[in-house]
């Protein structure tokens, strides 16, 4: 007797992880390499200059390999963190309300999920519609709905809260701001934005991970508004040229920052100890942060001149390490202006579209690589009678 064969109906299937954005750039990457003397990358943002000495003698010479380290943080690691905020921005927060995270990206696309938990009745997470992917992935993987915010200027320069639906913000779990944005550079209000999540009992987190290359005016932080309701992320990816390393840091309201270290303990989130006494050492010093920033200057100011010379005006940012410059009107889209730069000049940039459809219109351009190469893409340009 043959049994009947078993239901062969497939399993349904739920979320499907759309492609990697920068994946997407493969056949760009290759007209560049394509090009004589090689590829400028200047698509993703991967710091190529050295970290401080001092945070690579600490990873080295830490002696916690053995041991597991606090998912909240070494004392010295927390101490150093809030010494970092003090120094800064003058604020001044106890390191009982800061805690390491691996990494900031792996902090935006957790905390929705965490909050959830925690807010069952709330489904919404807020973020810029011009931003980083992970922000509207973090929703997504929650099972949350991701709000877009506009930009409150044209070019992605802060948010326009008041275009927030009345029943987007009762049913939001977070508001996402960053300031310097990525990828446009615009600052936000944040103050502005710390009471409007006050005055909506919305908890906004504040990503800062560009908040040493602020170039209009000083740095800010959103704790400078006070710690109620609001939360702040920190890395040494960018500050410190160790994005290898994944650490980083949250800090500010004391109930919000207490829940979070008390679920991601329990999630086995943890910086290992060597990584945490390399980031106390970038912590505690300044000098590099000053050196990385003229550096970052001078290749902002070299690329852009050199793009507004061959007809692509472009302005410098309020902040960060990325050039934002619009599509002229010779090209039809941004993935074309891309194209032609990749084969003309060498250089392998981000469409907008990557940031969200408002970034239509626009690519970007990491100032990354060394000057010498910026240089030489400056170089194809003027001859390659691009404008």
């Amino acid at each position: 007797m043959t049994l009947a064969p078993p239901d062969a109906r497939p399993e349904p299937v739920g979320f499907r992880p759309p492609p990697y954005p920068y994946e997407r750039l493969s056949g760009l990457r290759a007209l560049a390499e394509a090009v004589p003397g090689g590829i400028v990358d200047c698509s993703i943002g991967t710091p190529c200059d050295p970290p401080p000495p001092d945070a690579l003698e600490a990873l080295g010479g830490s002696n916690a390999e053995r041991g597991y380290p606090p998912s909240a943080g070494t004392p010295a690691f927390r101490a150093a963190a809030a010494e970092y905020l003090g120094r800064t921005f003058g604020v001044d927060v106890a390191p009982s309300a800061l805690a390491a995270c691996v990494g900031t990206k792996e902090m935006v696309a957790s905390t929705p999920h965490y909050l959830r938990l925690r807010s069952p009745g709330r489904d919404t997470v807020l973020y810029p519609s011009v931003s980083y992917p992970t922000y509207a992935m973090g929703a997504q993987l929650a099972g949350c709905r991701a709000v877009p915010v506009p930009p409150a200027e044209a070019d992605g320069g802060g948010l326009d809260l008041d275009a927030v639906e009345p029943e987007d913000a009762r049913r939001a779990l977070l508001l996402w701001v960053n300031s310097p944005a990525n990828p446009s550079g615009g600052l936000t209000d944040l103050a502005g934005a710390a009471g409007w999540g006050r005055s909506h009992g919305v908890p906004v987190f504040s990503d800062e991970c560009y908040v040493a290359y602020t170039w209009e005016g000083r740095p800010r932080s959103i704790l400078e508004a006070g710690t109620d309701g609001v939360v702040v992320l920190h890395s040494v990816s960018k500050r410190s040229n160790l994005a290898g390393v994944r650490a980083g840091f949250y800090a500010g309201d004391g109930a919000l920052v207490g829940y979070l270290r008390a679920v991601r303990q329990h999630a086995g989130m943890i910086v290992p100890g060597p990584v945490q006494a390399a980031a106390a050492a970038a912590w505690t010093d300044d000098a590099h942060v000053s050196a990385q920033r003229a550096r970052y200057r001078e290749r902002l100011e070299l690329l852009s001149g050199a793009l507004s010379g061959a007809g692509c005006p472009t302005s410098m940012p309020a902040g960060g390490f990325y050039l934002w410059p619009r599509v002229p009107g010779r090209w039809s889209d941004a993935w074309e202006m891309a194209e032609d730069l990749a084969r003309v000049a060498g250089m392998l940039v981000s469409p907008g579209d990557l940031y969200g459809p408002d970034g239509a219109g626009h690519v970007r351009i990491a100032v990354v690589q060394p000057t010498e190469r910026l240089a030489l893409v400056a170089e194809r340009l003027a001859g390659s009678g691009w404008s």
